[in-house]
């Protein structure tokens, strides 16, 4: 077997980089398309939800398919697959109205995030084949992904502002591709040997060998649950946050976008800072345990006074909470806590398999919250997110030992 070739020195960086410039482009985008689907569209708040329900549909089909193809043929080339196709989807939102469109677009960007899911922390981890500096580059990314959130928010919300907003999610759909083709494809792949004979038979026994050291692992068992909790509360509260802050008086002038793009810078500059701290503590014994469980109560309570604001002054107050307190903790943690778990063979499976708690949790109990929303109104439906982020804090404080 051919030896793997010495790691570049900067590999971490690369990684960083394009960590930092992929978040800009995607962060950008929702902020702009969230608006968009609002006034542009105008769906409905049971329409908005069930687009996440219809996108989780998606991810689910596809999650565990494209971990395999990952784990047997070629990290890589499941990032490229990823950023053409949510680009596709990212761009394809910004040219139409109709919801069987949207609900389409939305559908292509799920696929993508399947065939990216897992894939980069395997390809990183591998690549490096050092544990003492994996955890503390995986919290890194967390930091430069909320640093090109601010820049992409702060580009692409000017660029609305000065242009329009389906101008804004069409070029941040055509960056997510040209990425892909100009950065992706030209990372080196020198640890990881692709499976050439008996390829489906190979791919079939990394499934199934995913599926034992999830089963077997209690404390992986622990974050899979939690992570179907902490998403489908997180949906309601995702995709109706506009919708609940324009209805309790947000401002309009000089025009939404411009609001609501300070509003997401504060809530990122103040997530970096909070990771900062995390990073510094990431390796001591329980910390993940115990940063994961906190944060999952600092957005309950943040999400509980979103929920039942008197006024929108109240309303950001929630938002900042969940949003630049605790909600930027709760993935980054949830992703070191499993990778220290999974082995190197099937690291993009099982990174894969909470990948798709995370969109089961979306299609279970947002479908619920979305059928709250549209009977009875967003508060309702916040409140049972608020519910769902309080019992996942007791699942890991009480199951993750």
């Amino acid at each position: 077997m051919r030896a793997p070739s010495p790691v570049p020195v900067d590999l971490a960086r690369r990684f960083l980089r394009w960590t930092f410039f992929r978040a800009a482009l995607a962060r950008g985008w929702w902020l702009v398309t969230a608006v968009y689907l609002v006034l542009v569209a105008e769906l409905t708040p049971f329409q908005l939800v069930f687009v996440g329900t219809a996108q989780g549909i998606t991810v689910v089909l596809a999650e565990v398919p494209a971990g395999v193809l990952a784990d047997a043929v070629s990290r890589r080339l499941a990032l490229v697959v990823a950023h053409l196709t949510s680009g596709t989807g990212m761009l394809l939102t910004g040219l139409v109205t109709d919801y069987p469109l949207i609900l389409l677009s939305q559908c292509l960007w799920g696929l993508g995030w399947a065939f990216s899911s897992g894939a980069d922390i395997a390809w990183i981890t591998d690549e490096l084949d050092d544990s003492s500096r994996i955890d503390r580059v995986l919290t890194a990314r967390a930091r430069w992904d909320l640093a090109g959130a601010a820049a992409g928010t702060l580009a692409f919300g000017a660029m609305a502002w000065a242009t329009s907003l389906a101008t804004a999610v069409v070029a941040a759909g055509a960056g997510m591709i040209v990425l892909g083709f100009a950065v992706v494809a030209r990372f080196p792949e020198t640890r990881f040997v692709p499976v050439v004979a008996n390829r489906w038979r190979h791919a079939s026994g990394i499934f199934r060998a995913g599926v034992r050291l999830a089963r077997g692992d209690r404390v992986i068992l622990v974050i899979i649950v939690a992570t179907l909790l902490v998403n489908g509360g997180h949906e309601g509260y995702g995709r109706l946050l506009e919708n609940r802050l324009l209805g309790l008086g947000f401002p309009r002038e000089p025009d939404p976008i411009v609001w609501f793009t300070v509003l997401s810078l504060t809530g990122l500059a103040a997530g970096i800072a909070v990771l900062w701290v995390v990073e510094a503590r990431i390796l001591g014994a329980g910390m993940a345990r115990r940063a994961y469980a906190a944060a999952c109560v600092g957005v309950a309570l943040g999400m509980l006074v979103l929920a039942h604001a008197p006024s929108a002054a109240w309303a950001v107050a929630g938002v900042f909470a969940v949003n630049g307190i605790a909600g930027p903790v709760i993935r980054p943690v949830g992703d070191i806590w499993l990778n220290r778990r999974a082995t190197s063979d099937v690291r993009a499976t099982v990174h894969s398999f909470s990948s798709q708690a995370e969109n089961l949790g979306e299609i279970i109990f947002g479908f619920g919250l979305a059928l709250l929303a549209g009977a009875w109104s967003p508060t309702a439906a916040l409140t049972g997110s608020v519910v769902l982020m309080a019992v996942a804090g007791v699942v890991v404080s009480r199951g993750g030992r």
